[in-house]
């Protein structure tokens, strides 16, 4: 399971003094993107070779707050749903004590130049675990 660690800043919480809901999205996709490097796929570079990894659906549960400068970790799993796509399944724990604070299911495809859905052999090698 890849982890990858990360801090609150103070500008990602409300005026509640808790992180903001929508900022989750961004810890998850930067985990996301990182997780994605770990395999040695990189984003940036299949989006210049015209094949766009896009987000389909996104399911988030929340069950605890993340306050200023509290450290967390964001862990990233993945799984094949059909031949097109694919399931990034993350969680984020509270540092301190693992404690789970936000739960999420992306559910993704790679698209061709002409935005269509398609088998790609870069996200299959996500589901290869390294020896």
């Amino acid at each position: 399971m890849f982890k990858y660690p990360m801090r609150v800043r103070d500008y990602e919480c409300d005026v509640q003094r808790v992180v903001n809901n929508s900022v989750y999205q961004n810890y998850f996709e930067h985990a996301r993107h990182e997780f994605l490097l770990s395999k040695g796929v990189d984003f940036s570079a299949l989006a210049e070779l015209e094949v766009n990894l896009m987000v389909t659906r996104v399911e988030l549960d929340f069950k605890r707050p993340l306050r200023p400068k509290d450290d967390f970790y964001v862990t990233v799993e993945v799984e094949k749903i059909s031949r097109i796509q694919y399931a990034f399944i993350q969680h984020i724990h509270h540092h301190e004590n693992d404690q789970l604070m936000v739960s999420a299911r992306t559910l993704g495809v790679a698209v061709n130049v002409k935005g269509r859905p398609m088998a790609s052999p870069h996200l299959d090698q996500l589901l290869v675990e390294p020896d």
